[in-house]
């Protein structure tokens, strides 16, 4: 791989210039607070099967997420549409970079299958950047919602896109079909951006919140996440906290970040709990309605719990839990 295309090193730049020199080494004991129980539970092993049988992706799998085996057990997951290959090389990012090749009508349609499957009553779909498309994959995304209001009805739907190059009629039609959440993370702090987020734009992303917010007319709730470990400081967090309410964002998610290989950005710090529940309390003294905040929090970790849910679970593995 040339220097450029480096997640490491984006661009062929020194990141340890940015990140300073002071950087975990990338095998090393975690903190205590990072142990979880390994996956391979029933429920994981059923949806494992669900997932394979309808040739679909999950972020879960795809960005290795640590807490895989707990949702999976819980009967919920986040489907990654627009297949497994993203157009952008983000330096934090696990899932796989290229040209991608993936174009299927009926992935919608085999989406809400699932969930009507799962019996969810909150379901996830996030996708790749495709920005290779002409629309950036938008019309995935509405599909997915209308086929998801067809096959599983009292299911809410909550859509993480990626930011449509701040274009605005993607935009405008997935908001549209009137998602019940519409999630855009803006990742790390705006300083990390040359280094963590190439290709992206930190108001850019925050444009797009703003832009959702006032499309959905009061409809539709906004949300965005961030995660900490490459060197931002407690004071650059409430910063970017405040400019994301600036930008009519609703709820706010906050993680830790955890290298997924050498060929990665280096992990700063990990910060400890206690910083995490000071980071929540000074997000909602900022005014935010849901705040999550804590070492393995993710973006769709939860997310039934970020917004109301007024209608329980239903199928074979929400009934279970």
């Amino acid at each position: 791989m040339s220097s450029t295309r480096s997640r490491a090193n984006p661009g062929g730049m020194d990141v340890l210039q940015v990140l300073g020199s002071d950087v975990r080494p990338l095998r090393e004991r975690k903190p205590p607070w990072f142990k979880v129980p390994a996956a391979g539970g029933t429920r994981y092993r059923e949806l494992s099967k669900l997932i394979k049988e309808e040739n679909l992706h999950t972020v879960c799998q795809e960005a290795a997420c640590p807490n895989v085996g707990e949702c999976w057990e819980r009967g919920t997951a986040t489907f990654m549409i627009l297949g497994d290959t993203c157009t952008r090389r983000c330096g934090f990012c696990n899932v796989k970079t290229g040209k991608p090749t993936w174009n299927d009508p009926l992935e919608p349609a085999r989406v809400a299958r699932s969930i009507a499957r799962m019996g969810l009553r909150h379901a996830v779909v996030t996708s790749v950047d495709r920005d290779d498309l002409p629309d950036k994959g938008a019309s995935a995304f509405v599909g997915v919602i209308r086929q998801v209001r067809k096959q599983a009805p009292d299911c809410q739907i909550e859509v993480l896109t990626p930011d449509f190059q701040g274009q605005e009629m993607p935009l405008a039609r997935v908001i549209a079909e009137r998602p019940d959440v519409f999630n855009h993370n803006v990742e790390v702090v705006p300083r990390l951006y040359p280094i963590a987020r190439r290709g992206s734009e930190f108001l850019r992303s925050c444009r797009v919140l703003r832009s959702a917010a006032e499309m959905g007319e009061g409809e539709v709730v906004t949300k965005s996440g961030l995660m900490v470990g490459l060197g931002e400081t407690h004071e650059e967090m409430v910063a970017t906290f405040e400019v994301l309410r600036e930008h009519d964002v609703q709820v706010l998610t906050v993680g830790q970040y955890l290298r997924p290989s050498e060929r990665h950005l280096p992990i700063v710090r990990y910060w400890h709990p206690d910083e995490f529940t000071a980071l929540e309390e000074a997000a909602y003294a900022l005014g935010f309605d849901h705040v999550a905040a804590g070492p393995l929090v993710r973006s769709s970790y939860h997310a039934d719990q970020h917004v109301p849910q007024p209608r329980p679970g239903v199928g074979p593995l929400a009934a279970s839990g």
